[in-house]
């Protein structure tokens, strides 16, 4: 399915603020039809001027850039999917999240930690611990 068919009616704001790269990465992905469906919404709503401010959190919030360069465009896809259903009054940033401090609020428990070696029990509740050895099924004469 190319992305042809699903274009906003009035591209004109997306693409003059998205750059070019950019625009072709989401013109491209599986989920355009999606966002272009929800940009033809927004600007059937409230025009050109609401739909530009939508996609204009694209180009003054960047998170989207950082990480892997192998997986862009699905960064892209989210930021895009969160600049359309966020309102623009809301504040730019989503937050960043920190891998320490998430796990540091983890309710499950750590595999391993940094320079430990790695235990050779499984983490399993107390209550499902077998402190028994299991009967055998063999039948005896």
């Amino acid at each position: 399915m190319s992305g042809q068919g699903h274009t906003p009616r009035s591209s004109a704001p997306f693409k003059d603020t998205l750059p070019e790269t950019q625009a072709g990465l989401l013109i491209s992905s599986r989920p355009w039809p999606l966002l272009a469906h929800r940009m033809n919404h927004i600007h059937d709503q409230g025009g050109t001027t609401l739909l530009t401010a939508h996609l204009t959190r694209l180009t003054t919030d960047t998170t989207w850039q950082d990480g892997p360069p192998s997986t862009p465009t699905g960064r892209l896809i989210d930021a895009t999917l969160h600049a359309l259903t966020t309102p623009p009054s809301a504040p730019t940033s989503r937050g960043r999240v920190s891998p320490t401090a998430a796990r540091s609020r983890s309710t499950s428990t750590p595999t391993t930690t940094p320079g430990q070696p790695a235990p050779t029990h499984t983490a399993l509740p107390t209550h499902r611990q077998q402190t028994t050895p299991a009967k055998t099924t063999a039948r005896t004469r």
